[in-house]
């Protein structure tokens, strides 16, 4: 789904929509494969002056024989400007156009070297060489949600929807598993909707995590294996640090994540994991080309990675499909160690020019020894 037709005309719809307090049903038709293209129409609303596309109620494609057919999927609610969404709210994301809902929030520093350091509240020295500006962290809160699955076809070429992995709990030290529609989401990325569905969203862990409750708002409540599951997996899910850079117009979101130690042939393996957006905030088309990293570890060695694309794609970024989304892997045989580096995007005339990663951290944590326990039981 583009996501520009969504930053384009339904943020600005849903900031007109709670400065007015009315009560609207907003979004257009959604269709997977061409995008969202809103339904022109003739203004309705006396006070807001909405239209009627904004106004109606977004619904979702399905596939039949003859084609594809639109149904209701839900109501359109305001946006937060304060304070953060509660477990079980259903939302569209803002950027990638899936359907999701809300299991809990992180509260993370945002370093985000696009903005000056008197605007932040907490510094991160630059240690890598990558620019010498001190760069100040802000907090902000991020989501961890699920994905509805009827979803992650559609969007699997613009964000991996397996992003989220761990270190299996066996003897191979390499060896990971994933659980698929898990996702973290930054707060001005969500969309807030409500359903009369009790099952609005398909996800094998939806009713494993969360009860229909009528009585509260919104009607998802944590099951116990929902809190359970959050406090044992804790360390290798918790959100911390956030890290951002814009070059050119084209902005690298970097988020990482500890996943844990492993022994290797009498030594010890540091690993993590690391979620990577890349988003095309001009108008100009452009495709990424290839990739070069610098991984320094506390051990002291610097290593120098380069390569074709990421994740064995060369995505393009234009207005129609501005971003693009990924995850990775590093290990180091220290506990520390920082990484950063450039893409290489190429213009339609055929001009390249390199886009900074920004620098971060590799920090691993008290809990080494400890498994993550992945599924509940």
């Amino acid at each position: 789904m583009a996501a520009c037709a969504i930053r384009r005309g339904l943020l600005s719809t849903a900031s007109k929509y709670n400065q007015h307090k009315c009560t609207h049903r907003i979004l257009s038709a959604i269709d997977f494969s061409s995008g969202l293209h809103p339904k022109r129409a003739q203004p309705l609303c006396s006070a807001c002056r909405l239209s009627s596309f904004q106004q109606t109620r977004f619904m979702s494609s399905r596939n039949r024989p003859e084609g594809k057919v639109l149904e209701p999927v839900g109501v359109f609610e305001a946006l937060k400007q304060h304070g953060k969404y509660e477990t079980g709210q259903l939302f569209l994301h803002s950027v990638f156009g899936y359907r999701g809902i809300v299991l809990f929030p992180w509260h993370a520093r945002l370093y985000d070297r696009d903005v000056s350091p008197a605007a932040a509240t907490d510094s991160k020295p630059d240690s890598t060489g990558h620019g010498s500006k001190e760069v100040k962290g802000k907090m902000h809160t991020y989501y961890q949600v699920l994905i509805d699955t009827r979803d992650c076809p559609h969007i699997s070429q613009r964000s991996q929807t397996e992003a989220v992995t761990f270190l299996a709990n066996h003897d191979d030290s390499r060896a990971l598993y994933a659980i698929p529609g898990l996702d973290y989401v930054s707060h001005e990325d969500i969309l807030p909707y409500n359903s009369t569905e009790q099952v609005p969203i398909q996800h094998e862990l939806f009713e494993r995590f969360l009860m229909f409750n009528p009585s509260r708002n919104p009607p998802f409540t944590a099951r116990d294996t929902l809190r359970a599951w959050q406090e044992k997996n804790h360390p290798w899910l918790e959100l911390s640090d956030v890290h951002r850079e814009t070059t050119e117009n084209i902005r690298v979101t970097v988020i990482p994540f500890y996943m844990g130690m492993r022994e290797a042939q009498n030594s010890h393996v540091y690993w993590w994991r690391y979620c990577i957006r890349l988003e095309n905030l001009g108008n100009e088309v452009v495709q990424l080309r290839e990739r070069h990293w610098r991984i320094f570890s506390l051990s002291g060695t610097l290593e120098t990675v380069r390569g074709r694309g990421v994740v064995g794609k060369e995505p393009v970024l234009s207005r129609e499909q501005p971003a693009f989304q990924y995850s990775s892997h590093v290990s180091l045989q220290a506990p520390s160690g920082h990484m950063w580096g450039t893409f290489c995007f190429e213009r339609t005339d055929g001009s390249h020019f390199d886009v900074r990663i920004p620098p971060f951290s590799l920090e691993s944590n008290k809990y080494d020894k400890a498994p993550p326990t992945g599924y509940p039981l």
